[in-house]
């Protein structure tokens, strides 16, 4: 004879986990919905300043380079530091992508699991390091032996473009901006390459072995193109990370507003966030101040791109996979 107790304790029970998991879902929802609200907050509150610096500069604030606020009227353009992110977050991308993608390949295919675990662990905690000890970091220990890279580069390739540099100032380039970028991109682009790469399925690479493939013939056919896209949105993220980072670039590049197009490793470049940090602290008034939240907008909107685009390839690959 079946005891109602019993029965009754049951029903209790799924009551009291069906309200829990309510409980749950609701204060995730809220948490989730209060991000949303911070972020459109900011989005609303920079994207106010662009309307008197459009009024005040129009289109030349984003197609003009030059900072000099006492003029009348007064000058401002962010083109040159606009394209200086880019030039410098590129350099990044061209030093760091390959690093993070050898170091993947090594944690899920060769390393024992042992040593994978531990690099795994370290680089995790590389990404936990702060911007401003990478920072620090680059301008006492890392600026004297880049100095000596660059000065190679010129030496021996110079007859390339981007590695001219006819002034001999190898300080506060490009080239050193980038790299700590680089520094700082390797562990995320590493953390999400080893995840895609680890997804691949055992028996495609069993496959591959029983033809006979080599390792690299194994990565060329079936490994990378199997993650290409949760690896390329990997890497954009990485990009986002770039893009927006201030402090370590502060301490090792030299701000300057003309444009340098293309020579990696002449003194003097620049980016919307060291723009900013560089003028914030001797702001001259509310209109310069204005300008500055203008250009942290547009910052703003190409880091939220980016990082858009990245995790909607990432969504992809992974409902691809599936």
């Amino acid at each position: 004879m079946a005891n109602p107790d019993l029965g009754q304790r049951d029903l209790q029970a799924a009551a009291t986990s069906h309200r829990g998991d309510r409980i749950f879902n609701r204060v995730v929802t809220g948490a989730a919905f209060t991000a949303l609200l911070v972020l459109a907050g900011i989005a609303v509150f920079l994207g106010i300043q662009v309307i008197p610096a459009f009024q005040s500069q129009g289109l030349s604030f984003l197609t003009s380079t030059g900072w000099d606020i006492n003029t009348d009227p007064p000058t401002a353009g962010i083109f040159g530091m606009l394209y200086g992110s880019l030039l410098i977050a590129g350099i990044g991308l061209v030093i760091g992508t390959p690093v993070a993608l050898l170091l993947s390949i090594f944690l899920v295919f060769i390393a024992p699991p042992r040593v994978s675990r531990i690099l795994t662990n370290f680089i995790d905690l590389m990404a936990a390091i702060p911007s401003v000890i990478l920072g620090l970091w680059a301008f006492y220990i890392l600026n004297s032996q880049a100095q000596v890279w660059q000065e190679l580069l010129n030496q021996y390739l110079g007859w390339i473009p981007i590695f001219q540099n006819d002034s001999g100032n190898f300080q506060g380039t490009p080239f050193i901006a980038g790299f700590v970028l680089a520094i700082m991109m390797i562990p995320i682009v590493t953390s999400v390459t080893r995840e895609v790469l680890g997804r691949t399925p055992p028996e495609l690479i069993n496959a591959s072995e029983a033809l006979g493939c080599s390792m690299w013939t194994m990565l060329r056919y079936v490994a990378l193109p199997y993650g290409r896209g949760g690896i390329v949105g990997g890497i954009m993220l990485g990009l986002g990370r770039a893009l927006g980072e201030t402090v370590a670039v502060f301490f090792v590049l030299k701000i300057v507003f003309d444009t340098n197009w293309y020579h990696v490793i002449e003194s003097g470049g620049g980016s919307v966030a060291t723009l900013i940090v560089s003028r914030f602290g001797e702001v001259s008034g509310a209109f310069e101040l204005n300008l500055l939240l203008a250009a942290g907008f547009f910052l703003f909107l190409g880091t939220l791109i980016v990082n858009v685009i990245a995790n909607l390839i990432v969504t992809r690959t992974g409902r691809l996979q599936k």
